[in-house]
């Protein structure tokens, strides 16, 4: 009897002594956490690297070991292996495909548990070369289309394409008319020109890391028959499949190509939903970024030309990675007790979800329940420490959750949670002393008041955690409160002293209110409570507590008193209704009364917006009611948006003005083919309320145009030809798919008609060739739209002339007079309107110099019917030959007679000098030297004389014929700048400038020389003397 209690005692305390040390260690040391797992790898073959790193690297404590498994076998690392462990890291030396492809798996371990990495793949990449057979030659009929065939060489990963034309490194561009498949390699060419005969070889390029390998084909020859150059409907060469698969979050690209003549346009569509703006078009392919599962669905490839249109369909299938949607988390639980564990990962195909524990498959055993993502412990022993990983995998990935399980077993232990040493309570009122030993297995708990045990009773609780209630406290409560706690490893205890204070009261409660937004109130609130202690004030809007300071000025403290608690409420908003509590708390109770604020505001926005029974231009909405937030509603609003325009706008409706008691209702006047979105707005006497969400994305149907296209208008081109302009039709008046133009047009004063279909909403001109149209014919036009659903109605009757062809008739009696030296006026009688073949916009001056040719000729233009120009520029003392012509959008006509003209030789380039002046009353008489023209200069005719009594004053200017010249100035006159120079055939010379004072008749000669711009002048002339008034800027 004895032995077997001593050996129930050491058993006892080697477990104490084993848990102890499991427990203090717990504190040091965990398991090890993945800072670095091995990610898949391509390795080039014939690579100059010697070596591949597989990463791997965990944090652990004591730090971890690290072993390997390629294709699930542990590698065995000896001394002469070409494997080796670098830290964590597997290098492996040497690479070879035959024996080192496949799946690696990093290990890693310490005392606390192992855990696996995820798996990665060595793979290696090669591009071998082309087949060194030779490619047959192709014969096509030219304009007809032509498909070569890449038939790359074995290889991974995936190539890109491109295609040589005859040498390396002419490549063939995307042009539209050319299609390389990035998906086969093929070449397509829409419809075959001359241009494309020669020799072709395809150019397949591997991309692996920073290496690049290129290699291509024989070269296979296409010779082109007799052209064909009749139309045909496209026909789609170059399909996507009918079933793409792509994974959430990757890049899908789908391509589409077709021949055709004319070259066909590719357009793309999904039939179950509108276009996403993750789309990236460029016509032969769609490419979607950032796949998502709402790309799912049935895409649409069309190739249309003005001969027709084909269409290809297929679908594309989103699947997903496996993604952790719950994961796992290091637990500590209690020796004895049941633990559920679970996660769960979001994928497609679903993932299965499995478990390892250190590393190793974990099933159902004994307490150890494993059903897909859930695992269950029950009755939890130490040996069930460790670290667990939860495995979610599916075709296309697996990802890995990791915790680490500690079960405890601890004696109660009151160090981190003591029963509170002093414990206030309030008269009257209710107090809690919890008592939270720590402990493993949970302890029992017994409660003592002095040496009175305490058992449950009407005032006496004692929870099943422990903690002791007292309630309707009274003074005789107060004093020693003990908790004994114990489990099977021991036992320990914790006392408090309680102390009865008087009890907090509410002595003046808030009242209800109603106000409307933006007005403000106070809700009162006093309270009495024990002096010796602290009183505070809370408040909470239906149980939230308010904070102050992020109120945003909305709520403030009414007083600082201690006894009083009001709350001011500022621009109260419609959040702001609901049930107010003020508490007013000491450190041991609280009392708490409540009031309710109804803010009355616009309504609430309303909710589920539905459209249904979609036409044309109607459709009807209904909807559910939102709050009306205490005022009744009296109307609602219907606005709508397009995809055209992100601004929302008011809609009409049926009924017109929609009552506040309606859910339903039409709108009217929509655009045919539209896509819209609607929502909703409810209105008071207070105001308009928030808007309702929007509907759902729906499109009108579609609709026969009914708006004639505008801007009709042409002219210009090629002989022989008619083109015709318009204004391409918005989005809004399309009205359908299929859309396009029929002009109809005629010579005018004939009776049929011709007419054309160009398609294409974006086309704004049409050409009509025939050898038959004469030069600027008049002809009548008018167009109309058209679509899938029929035609709209016509334009107005334009007048569009066919090309011009340049003018036939030449100016006559030309006439060239020499102005000044370097200019002249020419002058001719105009050519003859009626033998126009176009509109005259002008003419044409060309002038060159005597012994220059004509094809040399400076020129200038006119523009209108003026029948002289004015020409500057030329040299001085030159002979000209002068011609013109006259010229329309279309060309100049041929020349005049030429006629001559010689320019005058230039003014003189001296200065006049030795300026002088006297005064004599209210005159000042100035005279210089005379200047002398030398051989080569013109004729001094005369003096100008610009006068101004100071930079602020209006000029004047004087002529005169002779060297000198009086001039009237006031009688206070003191100073005036005065600048002359001399004036001839050939234009006026440099001018002198001096500075005049009444005081001095000396001359003062100014630096600047160069006059500034002067106003221009009214002449007055007396004799020899002109006096001009400046009235705006000349220079002279």
């Amino acid at each position: 009897m004895g032995g077997a209690a001593g050996f129930v005692r050491t058993s006892l305390a080697v477990v104490t002594f084993l848990v102890w040390c499991r427990a203090q260690s717990s504190t040091r040391n965990y398991g090890p956490v993945f800072e670095e797992q091995p990610v898949h790898t391509l390795f080039p073959e014939g690579s100059t690297e010697e070596k591949v790193t597989l990463a791997c690297r965990a944090r652990a404590s004591p730090p971890a070991t690290y072993r390997w498994k390629m294709n699930g076998t542990e590698i065995k690392m000896e001394p002469d292996s070409r494997y080796r462990l670098v830290a964590g890291d597997l290098v492996i030396s040497n690479p070879v495909k035959a024996k080192d492809a496949g799946s690696y798996q990093c290990v890693a371990s310490n005392s606390r548990g192992t855990v696996v990495s995820r798996e990665a793949s060595l793979r290696f990449g090669f591009l071998q070369e082309f087949s060194a057979e030779e490619r047959d030659p192709v014969k096509i009929t030219e304009g007809w289309g032509v498909m070569f065939t890449c038939s790359p060489p074995p290889h991974y990963p995936g190539l890109s394409y491109r295609w040589l034309l005859n040498e390396f490194p002419n490549f063939i561009p995307a042009d539209g008319r050319r299609f390389v498949s990035q998906t086969t390699g093929n070449l397509y060419i829409a419809k075959t020109e001359a241009s494309d005969l020669g020799n072709y070889s395809c150019f397949a390029t591997s991309h692996i890391d920073f290496i690049t390998k290129s290699v291509f084909s024989k070269f296979s020859r296409l010779s082109l028959a007799a052209e064909d150059a009749r139309q045909y409907a496209p026909s789609i060469k170059a399909r996507f499949p009918a079933d793409t698969y792509a994974l959430a979050g990757q890049m899908v690209t789908l391509e589409c190509f077709a021949f055709g003549n004319p070259v066909p346009r590719i357009k793309w569509r999904k039939l179950d939903g509108s276009q996403s703006s993750k789309w990236i078009g460029s016509e032969p392919l769609l490419q979607i970024q950032d796949v998502g599962f709402e790309d799912e669905g049935t895409y649409e490839c069309e190739a249309e030309n003005i001969k027709g249109r084909d269409t290809y369909q297929g679908r594309i299938i989103i699947q997903a990675q496996p993604e952790w949607l719950k994961v796992i988390t290091d637990t500590e639980a209690d020796i004895g007790s049941n633990l559920r564990w679970s996660c769960a990962a979001a994928g497609k195909p679903r993932p299965a979800v499995r478990w390892l524990r250190d590393g190793q498959p974990l099933t159902s055993q004994n307490r150890i329940e494993v059903s897909g993502g859930e695992l269950r412990f029950s009755k939890l022993v130490l040996e069930d420490s460790g670290m667990y990983q939860c495995v979610a995998e599916n075709k296309h990935g697996t990802v890995y959750a990791s915790a680490e399980l500690t079960v405890q077993a601890l004696a109660p232990d009151f160090r981190l949670n003591p029963v509170k040493r002093l414990i206030p309570a309030a008269r009257s009122g209710k107090v809690i002393i919890p008592c939270q030993p720590r402990a493993a297995p949970k302890a029992t708990v017994l409660w003592t008041k002095g040496t009175e045990l305490l058992i449950n009773s009407s005032r006496v609780t004692i929870t099943t955690d422990g903690t002791l209630i007292l309630q309707n406290i009274s003074k005789s409560d107060e004093g020693k409160y003990t908790c004994f706690a114990e489990n099977f490893m021991g036992k320990a205890n914790s006392t408090g002293i309680l102390s009865v204070r008087d009890a907090t009261k509410i002595t003046l409660a808030p009242s209800s209110a109603d106000i409307n937004v933006g007005e403000n109130l106070t809700l009162q609130c006093h309270a009495s409570h024990d002096p010796t202690m602290d009183l505070t004030f809370t408040w909470s809007l239906d149980d939230f507590p308010i904070d102050f300071d992020k109120s945003e000025g909305h709520y403030r403290r009414a007083s600082v008193k201690e006894a009083i608690g009001d709350l001011s409420i500022f621009n109260t908003q419609l959040k702001h209704s609901g049930r107010y509590t003020c508490t007013a708390q000491t450190v041991v109770d609280s009392a708490s009364e409540s009031a309710t604020l109804t803010v009355r505001g616009p309504p609430g926005p309303p909710g589920g917006v539905v459209v249904r029974d979609i036409s044309d231009t109607t459709v009807q909405l209904s909807w559910s009611r939102g709050f009306d937030n205490h005022s009744p509603i009296a109307r609602y609003i219907i606005e709508a948006r397009t995809l055209l325009s992100s601004k929302w706008k008011q809609m009409r409706t049926n009924p017109v003005n929609i009552e506040g008691n309606a859910e339903t209702a039409q709108v009217v006047n929509l655009i045919p083919w539209m896509d819209y979105e609607f929502r909703v707005l409810a209105s008071n006497i207070l105001g308009v309320g928030e808007p309702s969400l929007p509907s759902s994305k729906i499109r009108t149907k579609e609709a026969a145009p009914t708006v004639a296209p505008s801007g009709l208008s042409g002219g210009g081109g090629a002989p022989n030809e008619l083109i015709i302009n318009w204004t391409p039709t918005l989005r809004d008046y399309q009205n359908g798919d299929g859309f396009g133009y029929i002009l109809s047009f005629r010579k005018k004063g004939t009776q049929g008609w011709l007419t054309a279909r160009v398609p294409h909403a974006e086309s704004l001109h049409y050409v009509y060739r025939n050898e038959s149209i004469s030069p600027y014919t008049p002809f009548e036009v008018k167009i109309k739209a058209y679509n899938r659903k029929g035609e709209g109605p016509e334009s107005l009757t334009a007048i569009v002339y066919s090309a011009e062809e340049e003018p036939k008739l030449a100016p006559f009696r030309v006439m060239a007079k020499a102005v000044l030296s370097s200019e002249m006026d020419v002058s001719w009688e105009p050519v003859e309107q009626g033998d126009m073949t176009g509109v005259l916009l002008g003419y044409e001056i060309r002038y060159w110099k005597d012994g220059d040719k004509e094809e040399a000729a400076d020129r200038v233009r006119t523009a209108g019917l003026v029948t002289s120009a004015h020409v500057t520029g030329l040299n001085p003392n030159t002979k000209y030959h002068v011609s013109v012509r006259a010229y329309n959008r279309a060309g100049t006509g041929p020349p005049s007679p030429s006629t001559n003209v010689t320019t005058t030789k230039p003014p003189p380039k001296r200065p006049p000098g030795n300026i002088s002046w006297t005064f004599s009353g209210s005159t000042v008489s100035i005279k210089w030297d005379p200047v002398v023209a030398k051989a080569d200069e013109s004729a001094v005719t005369g003096y100008k004389m610009l006068y101004r009594q100071d930079s602020h004053s209006v000029p004047t200017l004087y002529l005169a014929s002779k060297s000198r010249i009086d001039i009237p100035v006031p009688e206070d006159f003191t100073h005036a700048f005065v600048q002359i120079r001399v004036t001839g055939p050939g234009g006026d010379g440099i001018p002198a400038e001096v500075h005049i004072l009444r005081n001095s008749g000396t001359s003062m000669m100014v630096e600047d020389s160069v006059m500034r711009p002067v106003p221009h002048a009214v002449i007055i002339t007396t004799n020899s003397l002109v006096m001009v008034a400046l009235i705006s800027y000349l220079e002279l």
